[in-house]
């Protein structure tokens, strides 16, 4: 399961939490609800006003909790060795072969 981001359109909003999804290999949609009004609606229909917020499946976490992030995510993003092309892998499956979609390259991997 993927996560989505909302923050405000400030250059240091949000940087934090993009670095922290960025290093732990988290896949995530980012919504700007300074200029999209659905992300502002779905917010408001969540009863969310703080942002960084983040939509994991059914839960939203409201500010930067990194233990929460990382225990409603099932997934990593692991970078085909060869190309660098990052494929979407689930968590716990142990050693997992790969073949990579860019350059069907096959590599063993265990994502964390």
């Amino acid at each position: 399961m993927y996560g989505t981001i909302y923050k405000y359109n400030l250059e240091k909003q949000g940087g934090g939490a993009k670095k922290f999804l960025g290093e732990n290999n988290i896949h995530y949609i980012e919504k700007d609800v300074t200029r999209d009004q659905e992300a502002q609606r779905e917010m408001a229909r969540r009863n969310v006003a703080g942002v960084p917020a983040f939509l994991i499946g059914d839960d939203m976490i409201v500010g930067l909790d990194k233990g929460k992030i990382l225990a409603l995510t099932d997934h990593r993003l692991v970078a085909c060795p060869k190309c660098g092309t990052k494929t979407r892998l689930p968590l716990n499956k142990g050693k997992l072969k790969v073949t990579c979609s860019n350059c069907d390259n096959q590599f063993l991997t265990e994502p964390k």
